[in-house]
């Protein structure tokens, strides 16, 4: 959620702001403004009534007029409190649809900004070289289309890779979470995916909860309400299964595992002095290029357009891989800093230098997003003998330096 009090002391440089975005944001601002004077006034005027009828009470024992007045009084209050609450909530319901402003450093258009490695490898894809380890067939008859059952050594390789990148996380400060994957419905509003992406949300039927389609979510919630403390920043890295719909997408998203309705993830979480955030931001991109480094895989880093950014992103990183089952790079990870919006809307505060609470800044980024790292990881580890070679820093965690062609 937007400052409000930004909002009143710079409605030019919000509506630019927005305006980056495209869309009819920006022409929000004028209405949020005339809302907001109608919801100051309409406040102003309750609490003259209501301490005009604390002065008018009487002394002793009211006679028939004075309990007239006092019942007049009563439902002026009660009226004029009514028009404030009404202004507010109007007044909210428009703030709760307004994105985050961006960056001025995020792109007007996807900017590739680095490219590692080399990106001229092609080869079969994850489905011919995994065979049944992949089973999409038995998963489709289990829960319909875009789901699959990892057997056998690719089973084990995630549940390596989830323990190095866990290992890795923890040297670099992050605790790691287990969190929950049924939230409700304000956490999803809290990280700005309520009412963004309604259409990628799986909901139960009969309960006020939803599945999450990353653990973003749950770890945001963590500190909801709270005034933190102690020192910033908070670093967590949380492991859950996520779920999405993925409406809309068709074509080779659609082969083998790289865009399923439920898959494996860690992600990446800091709570953070607002002072520190844009540092922060470049952290995490750090950490994810360490890691796509260390498994071997070519990439390169792209700064998202505006135009392209979730509600709750003020910038944004993606870093894609190579696939050489495919011969083009795709996203693997990313990474965003969210500024004061998650933050605002879920209630987290921090004292700076113990003083008076105000709103941190939240960032997240994807650590590992197993189901399309392990088509990368299959892809660029493809040998001429049919065998795929596995990065060194997973052997020791149990994942086969070579894997048998299927």
């Amino acid at each position: 959620m937007l400052d409000l009090r930004r909002i009143r002391s710079e409605p030019d440089e919000v509506r630019a702001a927005l305006a980056r975005r495209g869309g009819k944001d920006a022409e929000l601002i004028d209405e949020l403004l005339t809302l907001d004077a109608q919801w100051r006034d309409a406040t102003a005027k309750a609490e003259q009534a209501r301490a005009e009828q604390k002065a008018g009470s009487p002394k002793g024992k009211p006679d028939d007029a004075e309990l007239a007045r006092m019942r007049d009084a009563a439902a002026k209050v009660k009226e004029l409190t009514a028009a404030a609450g009404a202004a507010e909530e109007q007044l909210q319901e428009l703030l709760r649809r307004l994105p985050n402003t961006p960056d001025p450093t995020a792109a007007d258009a996807d900017t590739v900004i680095k490219t590692v490695g080399d990106a001229t490898k092609t080869g079969k894809d994850h489905l011919e070289l995994a065979g049944e380890r992949i089973d999409m067939e038995r998963g489709a008859r289990l829960s319909g289309a875009r789901f699959a059952y990892l057997r056998g050594d690719l089973a084990r390789l995630e549940l390596a890779l989830v323990s190095w990148v866990m290992d890795k996380l923890a040297g670099h400060g992050f605790e790691t979470v287990i969190p929950p994957v049924l939230v409700r419905e304000e956490a999803l509003y809290g990280t700005g995916f309520l009412p963004d992406t309604e259409q990628q949300i799986y909901k139960l039927a009969d309960d006020d909860l939803y599945l999450v389609g990353t653990s973003e979510v749950a770890l945001a919630s963590l500190h909801a309400g709270e005034i933190v403390d102690g020192e910033l920043p908070l670093r967590y890295a949380g492991f859950s299964s996520c779920f999405r719909r993925e409406a809309g997408a068709a074509g080779k998203d659609t082969r083998g595992i790289f865009r399923v309705h439920q898959f494996d993830k860690v992600e990446m979480f800091a709570f953070v002095d607002p002072a520190t955030s844009v540092d922060e931001h470049e952290r995490i991109l750090a950490i994810e290029e360490e890691i796509l480094q260390e498994l071997g895989l070519s990439y390169r880093v792209v700064n998202i357009a505006v135009d392209d950014l979730g509600a709750s992103a003020a910038k944004k990183y993606d870093c894609e891989a190579w696939l050489p089952g495919q011969g083009k790079y795709r996203e693997l990870t990313s990474c965003s800093n969210t500024t004061d919006f998650q933050a605002r809307r879920l209630d987290i505060r921090y004292r700076p230098d113990g003083g008076k609470p105000e709103t941190l800044h939240t960032l997240n980024g994807t650590a590992v997003a197993v189901g399309r790292t392990l088509v990368a990881l299959l892809e660029n580890g493809q040998q001429e003998d049919g065998s795929i070679a596995m990065p060194e820093v997973l052997h020791s965690y149990g994942a086969r330096p070579v894997l048998p062609p299927a």
